[in-house]
């Protein structure tokens, strides 16, 4: 190899892109509207012929919907913004100075948003503009599911095919079974216990998808079932001392059981004196743990006879997720990094 070619390569960067889900730039039915299509539009998200669906979509649910949502995130709005972006932002900001502090400050750390802004294509233009010729794609989304992580990818792969020099990919397909995660959920939870106590009843709650996508060979189940079942272990808990449940649901046909609502419903009518709520599936608070969980599923586990209701957060900004994400990060980035 010549020194010429050897000076070219060491002058490439290494980029890591932190990816989530999205969140319009404001709580209101005119910045929720736009949010909404692009994500209800995908095709991995509803599964629907598009000639069957978009007229529902557009005559229907972008009409209605957008009112109400935007409702939700004002009930949760923080003052620089959307919990999600703001602890996204947080989380890239943060695990940057974590790879530095172990000597890869050479690294370019970004993050963009599947749908809404900052977007996949502008973020990754912007890193190529700094001169990252290597990309880990790292979706913050723990259990693999082709609705969210493979979404993503498809999304990098559109904008590569427009691309004359590609750069060099890796993705991260999921992590709901690393070691380090499941540490940092259970620190997390064990820390909140010392300050607030325990509960009777610990339900983890992951977002929900059709029952459908399971049957089609989509692993997101056993995946939720599995990190579920391993910071239940991590916690100590005996098996009548936790439930794994699903969110979110949305239209009329069958998601994956059990629902967390009719759960806790079930738990507030069966006596159960107080019931904590964890959510796994998201490394970051929004509107499905904050309002959803926080809010909605506080009410219908009190109204159903319940007596205490805590919603615990979620990883955010905790020192023990940003340490299990920069070793996630280091071990995925393997054979890119020059040796220790």
């Amino acid at each position: 190899m010549s020194q010429a070619t050897e000076t070219s390569r060491s002058a490439d960067k290494i980029g890591v892109l932190l990816v989530n889900l999205g969140t319009p730039t404001a709580p209101t039915a005119a910045a929720v509207k736009p949010y909404l299509r692009e994500f209800l539009s995908d095709r991995r998200v509803v599964e629907l012929p598009a000639l069957l669906w978009q007229p529902i979509l557009n005559g229907i649910i972008l009409n209605t919907r957008p009112r109400a949502s935007a409702e939700k995130y004002a009930s949760i709005w923080l003052a620089d913004g959307s919990p999600l972006d703001v602890y996204t932002r947080e989380q890239t900001r943060l695990l940057a100075g974590a790879l530095a502090t172990r000597g890869h400050d050479g690294l370019v750390v970004d993050y963009a948003m599947r749908y809404g802004e900052p977007a996949i294509r502008s973020t990754i233009a912007r890193l190529q503009a700094q001169g990252v010729d290597r990309l880990l794609v790292l979706p913050l989304y723990p259990q693999y599911c082709a609705a969210t992580t493979a979404t993503v990818w498809d999304e990098v792969c559109r904008l590569m095919l427009t691309l004359r020099d590609i750069p060099a990919l890796r993705l991260v397909k999921h992590y709901g079974d690393d070691p380090g995660y499941i540490d940092a959920l259970a620190h997390g939870i064990d820390a909140y216990w010392s300050e607030h106590g325990r509960p009777d009843v610990l339900v983890t709650s992951f977002h929900g998808m059709p029952r459908r996508t399971r049957e089609l060979g989509d692993p997101y189940y056993d995946e939720c079932q599995d990190t579920a079942r391993r910071l239940a272990t991590a916690l100590g808990l005996a098996d009548d001392q936790w439930r794994c449940t699903f969110q979110s649901r949305f239209g009329r046909a069958e998601w994956l059981q059990p629902y967390t609502a009719a759960t806790l419903e079930q738990l507030g009518r069966d006596g159960v004196g107080r019931v904590d709520v964890a959510c796994p599936g998201f490394v970051a608070d929004c509107v499905e743990t904050l309002e959803e969980i926080g809010i909605e599923g506080k009410q219908i586990f009190l109204d159903a006879g319940g007596k205490v209701f805590h919603a615990i957060p979620c990883l955010n900004d905790s020192p023990a997720w940003i340490a299990a994400l920069a070793d996630l990060t280091t071990r995925e980035l393997g054979g890119w990094l020059p040796a220790a």
